[in-house]
């Protein structure tokens, strides 16, 4: 690296992902950090997009004498972050149920510093596995936060680290490197403290960056205003972000006609780690997918149409498949991501899915036209229906259905392919009959008589014909008679007289294998 190059050099806020199992408090400790509450507009208790936020640590100059032992755990570095109150930390929240694990990946690979964030109660979970392995795989320093600690009587915290030890984190106290930080968003213990530590390990880590290149970074979110356009949601890496300038990424472009930070304040310009919204792509970009500044829209396009070609796909549906068509309609590009993510991984091994169209935005005539046409069904993750589509819809007698919540969506899906399964027919077996009298016989109608051996016969089943127990015919039980008298079954012991239908003849000796077949439904 040359002189020139490091002289531009500056310190680099932090850029911290939140990962952990469901219901474990991530969103919670994300609310006691920022003191205002994310969860508000979520339902069912689960944060459904990735979102960024800011928060800004008062920092304290060392040489101060008026700067308490405290204080002075706050590395003072306020000139190089890009703010004259403090220190600054991005906070990168993703979904933690197993539906997102996409997600929490991306989340991953774009931030500096991971929280592993633990339920002291619960301890150890799936998705808090799957969370080591992102941050491992990410490269990325790991903090502990074990949360809801003020419940004490089922706290146990010392459990909980040694559950983190067998999956390969091991916390100071138990003798490695990894901090680990007792947590609660109720009284806000260990707060500050988890702060404070964020800030030490960012300063081991020496994050730097470069103000004066090109700028880029990574798109984080994607969504689609009706009114004004596409608003994409960035973190920046290095350059500082102004409008007017050209984006493009491997599939989508724009120029900057606004700024605006995480709580959607319109802003001048944007500084690496800082969550930004951007209003002025034309073509809206993937989550996860880097940006660069161009120099104009049809350098940006050129990139883009390399980058189409290269993933151009076919679609094959074998012959004889039952074939299930849906529409996809969602708010954000993450959500959308998430839904076929998880659709993917639906047992198709007796019915295709097959998404026709799958995009960002409220659900409109061209949706409809297209289930009517191609025998779709629609589905819409947190998106309204246009008007005019909806009366356009109940005319064709096509009704879409909308989800505020991921799963209630997916199990929709997998009751509609459900739908398309033919029934399973199962064999019941009921008893077992010894042929002792044959009465008369016409065509494939055979009058027979027999003595119950086991179980209980009844009409109106089928008959397995055994002879020198050896399979060699089927039919079927029509009536039963006992004395002379119809009956509906017969149990072990009792001789009774039967109408057989079937194309093997009965002889006296014969064991019929008396059972029903019965239609069950299939589930994926």
């Amino acid at each position: 690296m040359s002189e020139e190059t490091n002289k531009n050099l500056v310190n680099k806020p932090p850029v911290v992902v939140i990962l952990g199992h469901v219901d474990h408090g991530k969103s919670s400790l994300l609310c006691a950090i920022k003191d205002f509450k994310i969860m508000e507009k979520e339902s069912g208790g689960i944060t459904q997009h990735i979102g960024a936020y800011e928060v800004v640590l008062p920092s304290v100059d060392p040489a101060s004498p008026q700067s308490s032992q405290a204080e002075q755990k706050v590395p003072y570095s306020a000139q190089d972050d890009f703010t004259s109150q403090g220190r600054k930390i991005t906070f990168i929240d993703t979904p933690g149920h197993e539906a997102f694990s996409v997600m929490r990946h991306r989340g991953a690979k774009i931030a500096d510093i991971a929280i592993l964030v633990v339920d002291v109660v619960e301890g150890v979970k799936k998705q808090t596995k799957e969370a080591i392995e992102a941050a491992k795989k990410a490269q990325l320093p790991i903090i502990v936060a074990l949360t809801k600690i003020d419940r004490k009587m089922e706290a146990q915290p010392e459990k909980v680290k040694k559950e983190l030890s067998e999956n390969g984190i091991l916390v100071e106290s138990f003798g490695g490197k990894i901090p680990a930080i007792e947590t609660s968003c109720k009284t806000n213990q260990g707060i500050e403290e988890l702060l404070e530590t964020i800030l030490l390990i960012a300063e081991m880590e020496n994050l730097k960056t470069n103000l004066f290149e090109p700028c880029q970074g990574i798109i984080i979110e994607s969504l689609l205003d009706p009114q004004k356009g596409i608003f994409c949601t960035l973190i920046l890496e290095k350059g500082i972000l102004k409008e007017n300038e050209i984006l493009g990424t491997a599939s989508g472009y724009g120029k900057v006609k606004q700024l605006s930070n995480f709580q959607g304040k319109k802003i001048k310009q944007g500084f690496p780690s800082q969550p930004v919204q951007v209003l002025g792509f034309i073509e809206a970009p993937k989550i996860g997918e880097k940006f660069s500044v161009f120099p104009d829209i049809e350098a940006a396009k050129k990139e883009i149409k390399k980058e189409k070609k290269n993933k151009a796909q076919v679609f094959w549906v074998a012959e004889g498949k039952k074939v299930l068509n849906i529409i996809l309609k969602a708010d954000v590009l993450g959500s959308l991501e998430a839904i076929e993510e998880i659709l993917k991984n639906l047992s198709q091994e007796e019915v295709v899915l097959r998404i026709l169209k799958s995009e960002v935005g409220v659900i409109g005539i061209a949706d409809i036209q297209l289930a009517n046409n191609a025998k779709a069904k629609i589905f819409g993750f947190r998106v309204d229906m246009d008007k005019n589509a909806k009366f356009y819809g109940e005319q064709k007698k096509i009704f879409p259905k909308t989800f505020d919540v991921i799963y209630e969506l997916i199990e929709e899906t997998r009751k509609a392919m459900e739908k398309l399964l033919s029934p399973e027919i199962k064999r019941r077996d009921l008893g077992k009959l010894k042929i002792v009298a044959l009465f008369k016989k016409k065509q494939d109608n055979q009058i027979i008589g027999g003595k119950v051996l086991e179980g209980e016969i009844t009409r109106d089943t089928f008959a397995e014909v055994v002879r020198e127990e050896e399979i060699i015919g089927q039919g079927k039980i029509k009536n039963l008679q006992e004395e002379k008298r119809e009956i509906v079954s017969a149990g072990k012991g009792r001789e009774i007289g039967m109408l057989f239908v079937g194309k093997v003849e009965i002889k006296e000796g014969d064991i019929l294998n008396i059972f029903k077949e019965e239609k069950e439904k299939k589930f994926l």
